[in-house]
């Protein structure tokens, strides 16, 4: 069972011409809405890689009987959420510009429970944005951590991101949180990946980099038609998580999440095209070969 904990939220994603300067304007080009939160994205793409995943959330009374439940449901992910009555499911405002640069704001709503919410302590848990304190307490009571700091990195004081980086086995985060997690800390990319067991740091369509054993691997992007890349970063993190506890190497867990990101950046939304995990292997098969347990059964 993989645990996650994090934001459940609406998106709203926009595409704008560009990213205005403060006090200008820019126009929509197109808009849509969609399910999200990067802690039930992940959550999505671990079930429908076909493996077992509980939800730990916050959510508004504007949930329950809502299609995004009965999305949950059909999925079959198990949820441990916090209702908090009179407020709104978290909701993220996102603009993308033709560069696909990227801006959002985000109403924490539901959310705003988590300061105050009992931390669970977890067998092994994926911390995705959420309140830095809770995440904190989870990561100081559970056996096995993954922590992705997200955009919320910006939050989080030098002694929050020192405590849970202690607590912390796989820390995944792209260029921009690690610039940032360096600088609120004072220290070095290096001293950073020596902090933890195993870091995955993330390089948007330039692929990844995997830290681990003294190593630093790096894995290409799949290359595929790009039409959004709200969630790729997300459906990685199911990818590598869902290998993980199927034992694959780590090297090979970081090739499974690249593919499982390259389907979820060929459409709009952050859950509407994430794979099943026949239909990664197809993928898999043509950019990284056979997986390493199919050629020990040959």
């Amino acid at each position: 069972m993989i645990h996650v904990v994090g934001h459940t939220a609406v998106d709203h994603i926009s595409r704008v011409h560009h990213l205005p300067e403060k006090n200008q304007s820019t126009h929509i080009t197109d808009r849509q809405i969609f399910f999200g939160g990067g802690a039930a994205n992940i959550a999505a793409g671990i079930a429908l890689l076909g493996e077992s995943v509980t939800l730990h959330s916050c959510v508004g009374d504007d949930f329950s009987g809502s299609d995004y439940e009965k999305w949950m449901e059909k999925l079959g992910i198990r949820r441990q959420f916090f209702e908090v009555p009179g407020t709104h499911t978290p909701t993220a405002f996102m603009f993308t510009d033709e560069s696909e640069s990227q801006m959002t704001f985000f109403e924490w709503g539901a959310s705003k429970a988590f300061a105050t919410a009992e931390a669970p302590g977890l067998p092994l848990v994926h911390m995705a944005t959420a309140d830095p304190d809770f995440n904190c307490r989870v990561a100081q009571k559970s056996e096995f951590v993954s922590f992705d700091p997200g955009q919320d990195v910006f939050w989080y004081t030098k002694e929050q991101l020192e405590s849970i980086i202690a607590n912390t086995d796989i820390l995944f985060a792209n260029q921009h949180e690690v610039q940032q997690m360096c600088t609120t800390l004072g220290k070095t990319k290096a001293d950073l990946i020596k902090e933890v067991t195993m870091a995955i740091f993330t390089m948007s369509g330039d692929g990844s980099m995997l830290y681990f054993g003294g190593r630093e691997q790096f894995i290409p992007a799949v290359p595929v038609t790009l039409v959004d890349p709200t969630g790729a970063g997300d459906a990685y993190r199911a990818g590598f998580l869902s290998a993980y506890v199927r034992e694959f190497a780590p090297l090979t867990c970081c090739q499974i999440g690249t593919v499982t990101a390259s389907y979820a950046v060929e459409r709009a939304g952050c859950q509407t095209n994430l794979p099943t995990w026949d239909q990664m292997l197809e993928r898999y098969h043509v950019h990284f070969g056979k997986l390493e347990k199919e050629q020990d059964q040959e």
